[in-house]
This record gives structure tokens, C-alpha cells and sequence, in this order.
């Protein structure tokens, strides 16, 4: 499935910041429909078909968790993400036992909402998956993600899966910030300071498997996460 054939059922009762993701997701391919209260948008979905659910949780009428558990009534499987300003673990859980695929929270970026779009398609209906580059030619390396095989002046290299995904993220992001989040929530499901020491190894061994090029770097981004330039 494409980004084309994806249509988004944003509910967020802030019009100004509704606006802004309706526009951001629309001009990344996806036919979005924005409505600004859980029960226009409890409305909203019995009317139409949705390929997936963007809801607030602090909302008028009805809660984001009230308008994700009436959802989950007539359909148990459709992708949903919260957003929220609320941060505690509390809330976090309410939200996964609302049936939230994943909780974004306030303020974010739009890189990471797209990101976490991705993902949880990914998780749950493969949706960006066959669209997805899985070649990639860096500096003097080529990376085959699905045989997660990199190439280069010295030979080639049998990566791990996660070494994979890591490098693929970098990839898809060459020349612009990984936020570090994203790619822990991505590849770990969880951002932890156990795990981020992890993705700091795995860093390191990227970097020793593309060596053989000066013209790459892996370079940190302080407070914010990782940037793979080329050239």
C-alpha cells in the first residue's frame, strides 16, 4: 500500500495544531481528515473507511481514550496513535489498554509523527513496507537491507538485524538528524538509557564497517541524535 491509498483520521481539538499536521501529512501523501472533538470523530470513522486513527487525548465531549475504545468496538485492528501532552507512565499505559499502537508526546516534531506513522504501518499492515528503498549506494559501500549485506572496497559484511534497521534509518535520513527516539522506539520499542547505551555500541560498529570511506561520517548530534553525511 502506498502513502496514496492511506487515509488518516486526525482528531486533535487544537485547530491551529490540527491544521498544521492535517497540511504536513497531506503534503506527504497521505488523505487526511481532520475533525476537532472525539465526538466528530467517533462520527467521522462509523462514516468513512480509515486506514488509521491520530488522536488527542485531552479533547471535549470525549476523551482520546473514550473515542479509541468506542473505535476499537466496531474494529479491532486499525492502526492508532496518540498525541498528547501528557507524559506520565500512568497515562502511557491507559493509553495501550485504550488500544493505542503508540503515544507520541507534546512537543514533537513532524519528522517524528511521520516516523511513527511508518512504523506502526509497518508493525500492522505492512502498509509502507513495499514501498520502502531497500538499496542503497553510500559513498563506496552498497547496502542490501533485505539480505542485510553491505558491501565495500574490503568486501562484504553479514550484518545483525538491528545493525540493519540502524543503518537503514541512517540511509533514509542521509545528510539530516536521526533523532535518537525515534530510532530507539523504532528498533528497540523502547527508549531506555539501557538501550540507548546499546544503539551507541551499534553506532560504533557502523562506523568501523564504513571506514574504508572518508567521505562518510556518522556524526553525533548533541541532545538530539545521530546524522549519516556522504560526499
Amino acid at each position: 500500500m502506498s502513502t496514496e491509498k492511506i487515509k488518516i483520521l486526525l482528531v486533535e481539538d487544537d485547530k491551529n495544531l490540527g491544521n498544521l499536521l492535517k497540511d504536513y501529512l497531506v503534503a506527504k501523501g497521505y488523505d487526511t481528515t481532520l475533525e476537532v472533538d472525539g465526538d466528530k470523530g467517533i462520527k467521522a470513522f462509523l462514516q468513512n473507511k480509515y486506514d488509521m486513527c491520530v488522536l488527542d487525548i485531552m479533547m471535549p465531549i470525549k476523551d482520546g481514550f473514550t473515542v479509541a475504545k468506542e473505535i476499537r468496538n466496531t474494529d479491532k485492528q486499525i492502526p492508532i496513535i496518540f498525541l498528547t501532552a501528557r507524559s506520565l507512565k500512568e497515562d502511557k499505559l491507559e493509553g495501550f489498554r485504550s488500544g493505542a499502537d503508540d503515544y507520541i508526546t507534546k512537543p514533537f516534531t513532524m519528522e517524528e509523527l511521520s516516523a511513527r506513522i511508518q512504523a506502526v504501518l509497518r508493525r500492522t499492515t505492512g502498509g509502507v513496507q513495499n514501498t520502502e528503498k531497500k538499496h542503497f549506494d553510500i559513498g563506496k559501500y552498497h547496502f542490501d537491507y533485505d539480505h542485510q549485506l553491505l558491501k565495500g572496497p574490503a568486501g562484504e559484511s553479514k550484518l545483525t538485524s538491528k545493525e540493519s534497521d540502524l543503518l537503514k534509518m541512517l540511509c533514509d535520513n542521509t545528510n539530516a538528524v536521526l533523532e535518537r527516539g525515534i530510532a530507539l522506539n523504532h528498533i528497540w520499542k523502547d527508549d531506555s538509557y539501557f538501550n540507548a547505551r546499546s544503539m551507541d555500541v551499534y553506532i560504533t560498529k557502523l562506523r568501523k564497517y564504513l571506514k574504508d570511506d572518508s567521505t562518510i561520517e556518522i556524526v553525533n548530534v548533541h541532545g538530539r541524535g545521530f546524522k549519516l553525511t556522504v560526499g
